[in-house]
């Protein structure tokens, strides 16, 4: 799913209409232990939207099977993360949130089946740049331990953004998904385009890609 930006410096997803910039890595490289921070808050806020999904739809065929082991895997990379930061004498610290998630949130519908699909492909969308972001930390991370990490994640993340796919995929037209996809992903590029007035404000989600239309 991850293919080679124009510049080598990013990665781009097939769901994405953007691609994270160098200055956004410049950024998290500055201030690796506050994205660590972050980025259990994300594993943390993943596992809580995959079991609120299943509790929403107690009845859905099937969903509770996928959802499940999705939300015990995002809750072992949670464990995985607070371990290292434990070994770098940080925890779980609260963090202004970028507007990221709330801004695509936003953008879900309320009429069902119409909500189910917008939360499938939200959450999806999301999945599918922490899995970009991550591959350029598995690469350029200037810390060799967070590099293993994030490489260690990989694979997990781009399952999950597929299963998000799939769940959709199974219950609606590909034109709809397709159409419906490509709305949230502009709306996606605008929650992180711009410029971090405050650079050691950087989070998985903050500001910085470039767009490749």
């Amino acid at each position: 799913m991850i293919q080679s930006a124009p510049n080598k410096e990013t990665a781009s997803i097939r769901w994405l209409r953007s691609a994270t910039s160098q200055s956004w890595l410049d950024q998290v490289n500055a201030h690796p232990l506050e994205v660590l921070i972050d980025h259990a808050h994300c594993e943390r806020k993943a596992a809580g939207f995959a079991v609120q999904m299943m509790f929403r739809y107690l009845c859905e065929p099937g969903l509770g099977e996928a959802l499940s082991p999705l939300a015990r895997e995002e809750l072992e990379h949670f464990e995985q993360v607070l371990v290292l930061l434990k070994s770098r004498g940080r925890y779980l610290e609260p963090l202004p949130a970028p507007n990221y998630a709330a801004q695509l949130s936003s953008q879900i519908r309320r009429g069902e089946p119409e909500r189910m699909l917008d939360s499938f492909l939200v959450a999806g969308l999301i999945e599918a740049r922490s899995h970009e972001r991550m591959a350029l930390l598995a690469e350029h991370s200037e810390d060799l331990e967070l590099r293993h990490l994030y490489g260690d994640l990989l694979a997990s993340e781009a399952r999950h953004f597929g299963l998000y796919w799939t769940l959709a995929e199974s219950r609606w037209p590909r034109d709809m998904i397709c159409s419906r996809l490509v709305q949230l992903a502009e709306v996606e590029t605008n929650a992180l385009t711009g410029i971090l007035a405050n650079p050691e404000d950087v989070r998985m989600h903050s500001v910085g890609v470039v767009c490749q239309r």
